[in-house]
């Protein structure tokens, strides 16, 4: 569940695990998801759900069927012990036992940063956006919210066949023309947890905990004047798709996100009519036919539905992102040029930049004592701010320096001010740099990176009398460098699939307003009694969203592109630089970034509406790709629910031939050669591009060639083929080396990153 809470790298959405839940001893029971040969049923059953029951009944007399699957998986989901699960996997029909999965959530001026403030301009098709339906599984929906106003739209489209389930504290008129449909899943969770508590959140789907209404009012909100956090960002917000429609499926709870609940509201979804599909959870990395989401991602896009995913928020350590397959569109974080800028003033004269959202009574103008939360406690945590750690007769009165890590960054204020204390600096450790996220503080609070705090300790404990003021500077926009990317932005290289570069590309996901639940305060604690509309969060639970919904935009634009498409248009347009020529800048290093921080790079909606070129994927295509990565006929079957043996003994299979928009390159540490293919077809005008490519590793070049190095192109839907061909000498293993492939034209440019690594 959202919390504002660290683990590892954590701003203010959840930490990215995927864990599996209690681990089975002895008798325990627990969740499986079982997935059936659907065309291996006996002929003495009628209905597939009669086999379904009668192949549980036959290794337990306790297990019931917690959900059947019919549409993006075949097979059920039950409570087994371990003995019984293998007892199951060995049945005829049965192609896979997997143990369900736990998942966590990833957690107004963006459309202007994006280009998008003329959005009928751009995108002259948008009045075809009514039709486009954004579904989004996150925490449900605080419906009541402007953003999902239906003014001045038209009927529900006619192929809709969702609903708007009814439950605690929500009835079937809480949807309207904008918010088509709502829905909860919690079969899968219940079995695991127990009942869900409804003192503390609606068993229907309203939103009692802000993510989910804020991620579906990211991708596709109504736009609404006068939006503003406690008088931050003020201005109109509106979503990315402000035209599109609106389709939740509440699948997370105080407890967690559970893969049975995932996947059920995943095949829901796909049969009640949605077109993109966005989804701000996640976990850690497992092979494909494992990861609930990746299996449901893929019948969802052989039915031509987009689904964009975030990346985690593990970062900036490398080979920390999930949901890293191909049919999938991963997405990191960047920043926006806008900042709350707040400076703490020591009583030497030093002043040092941090941010805030705090929204209250003010300091005095003149300096208070200051003190260094280490240095008022009798705890060895006490530096933290940990609950109960600070002795009120040294805090009180004062601004109190704690470190940041362990427990919610905004709880640390509650400490400070329960302890008597006048105000807080939170002070980054290494572990979080110079990377700053803004917080609604409940005291007068500000949040500065590791070089001002360690600065500030020092002052604090070499000082006789410290002192300190905190001075709030409100919005500031045309903030640069921007975008920068997040430092917990999870990064590449794909652990699953080394020759398949992720993230995809990245999108705004840092201090993001957007609309809130009534439910729980900005900070999301249970202590804090302040009630918002909207909220300014960060994270790739954020930065998702984001894609999802110019996703959107495009599906309307472009009703004939399929979702592989719509990808390479937002991957092949997207900037790594900025207009002075330098590259993207990674606050976590202060460096240039990477392909495998970025992918492609920022995501440029204006130009992804008129790509020049595509790089088009067809599920056969991924079929391949699933042989090129020598998955067996069971675990294919899983994934795509065909049976027959999909790999050919009389062909050979290569993950460098899948069509992807991108190049990743693996040579062992002696250097070698390596060969991709791809085709390009042309959705623009007739022209001819011509290609430049290149890549190094520090100062040794990696020799790039492509066969041909022109491609002309006389109508629109024709394709042409290449070759790359790319050559490296010896390098010490872990090296990387990165480029870009770029074909040009009269009126397009697309470009593809490159990303070398020796083994």
């Amino acid at each position: 569940m959202w919390r504002h809470g660290e683990r590892c790298v954590i701003l203010a959405v959840a930490a990215v695990t995927l864990v599996a839940a209690a681990a089975a001893v002895g008798g325990e029971r627990r969740t499986y998801i079982v997935h059936m040969s659907r065309s291996a049923k006996p002929n003495d059953f009628v209905e597939h759900g009669e086999w379904y029951a009668a192949s549980l009944q036959s290794v337990s007399d306790a297990a019931t069927v917690l959900y059947t699957y019919d549409t993006l998986v075949h097979g059920y989901s039950a409570r087994l012990t371990r003995a019984e699960a293998e007892a199951l996997e060995s049945q005829p029909g049965v192609l896979l036992v997997n143990p369900e999965m736990r998942y966590e959530l990833h957690t107004t001026r963006t459309p202007e940063f994006l280009g998008l403030d003329r959005t009928d301009a751009l995108f002259p098709q948008s009045n075809t956006g009514s039709d486009v339906i954004v579904g989004v599984l996150d925490t449900g929906v605080w419906p009541e919210r402007p953003s999902y106003d239906d003014a001045g739209l038209g009927p529900v489209p006619a192929g809709w066949k969702g609903k708007c389930e009814e439950g605690n504290d929500f009835n079937a008129s809480a949807c309207n023309k904008k918010l088509i449909g709502a829905r909860f899943f919690l079969t899968g969770y219940e079995a695991a947890k127990g009942p869900v508590d409804t003192s503390k959140e609606s068993r229907s789907p309203r939103d009692n905990d802000g993510h989910g209404t804020h991620t579906s009012s990211t991708a596709a909100g109504s736009a609404v004047r006068g939006a503003d956090l406690l008088g931050y960002a003020a201005g109109t917000a509106k979503g990315m798709a402000p035209h599109a429609r609106v389709a939740t499926y509440k699948v997370c709870w105080v407890g967690g996100c559970f893969s049975s609940d995932i996947l059920k509201a995943m095949e829901v979804a796909v049969n009640d009519g949605v077109d993109v599909l966005s989804l701000s959870l996640g976990g850690g990395t497992a092979d494909y036919y494992r990861d609930s989401i990746a299996v449901g991602a893929y019948s969802a896009m052989e039915r031509g539905i987009f689904v964009s995913c975030s990346a985690g928020n593990a970062g900036p350590g490398s080979a920390t992102l999930s949901n890293g397959a191909p049919w999938i569109t991963t997405v990191g974080a960047g920043t926006l040029d806008r900042d709350f800028p707040a400076h703490v003033v020591l009583g030497n004269g030093k002043n040092y930049s941090g941010v805030s959202l705090y929204s209250g009574k003010q300091l005095p103008t003149t300096p208070i004592p200051f003190i260094y939360a280490g240095n008022a406690s009798n705890s060895s945590m006490g530096a933290l701010c940990m609950s109960g750690s600070l002795i009120p007769e040294k805090v009180a009165g004062k601004i109190v320096l704690c470190d940041r890590g362990t427990n919610a960054r905004v709880q640390k204020g509650f400490v400070v001010k329960d302890a008597g204390g006048a105000g807080m600096v939170l002070a980054n450790t290494a572990a979080n740099g110079e990377e700053l996220v803004a917080d609604a503080h409940v005291l007068p609070g500000a949040g500065v990176g590791q070089k001002a705090g360690d600065t500030m300790r020092a002052y604090a404990l070499s000082d006789p009398n410290p002192t300190a003021s905190i001075v709030f500077a409100g919005t500031q926009v045309g903030i640069q460098p921007s975008p920068v990317v997040a430092a917990f932005s999870s990064r590449g290289p794909n652990t699953v699939t080394p020759g398949i570069l992720k993230p995809d590309l990245i999108a705004p996901g840092v201090n993001i307003l957007a609309a809130w639940s009534g439910s729980v305060g900005p900070s999301g604690l249970a202590g804090d009694s302040r009630r918002v509309g909207f909220n300014i969060i960060s994270g790739t639970s954020m930065s998702c969203p984001h894609v999802s919904g110019l996703a959107a935009l495009l599906r309307a634009a472009h009703q004939d592109w399929s979702p592989a498409a719509i990808r390479s248009a937002l991957m092949t347009t997207s900037y790594n630089g900025y207009p002075n020529g330098n590259g993207i800048l990674d606050v976590a290093t202060g460096l240039p970034a990477t392909p495998l921080d970025v992918g492609a790079g920022h995501v440029d909606p204006s130009k992804a509406v008129d790509p020049g070129l595509v790089y088009d994927i067809a599920a056969a295509d991924y079929v391949d790709f699933l042989c090129a990565i020598n998955y067996g006929p069971m675990q294919i079957a899983a994934l795509t629910k065909h049976t027959t043996d999909a790999c050919s003994g009389n062909r050979t299979y290569a993950v460098t031939a899948l069509n992807y928009p991108s190049f990743s390159v693996t040579f062992p540490a002696t250097g070698g050669t390596e060969k991709h293919t791809r085709t390009v077809t042309n959705v623009g005008q007739p022209g001819t591009y011509k290609v430049t490519a290149s890549a190094a590793a520090g100062s040794t070049p990696v020799t790039v060639s492509v066969e041909p190095s022109t491609l002309t192109f006389t109508k629109s839907g024709e394709k042409q083929s290449y070759t790359v061909s790319f050559a490296a000498a010896a390098m010490p293993s872990g090296t990387n080396g990165f480029g870009r492939l770029v074909w040009s034209s009269d009126h397009h440019v697309v470009s593809s990153p490159i990303a070398v690594t020796w083994t």
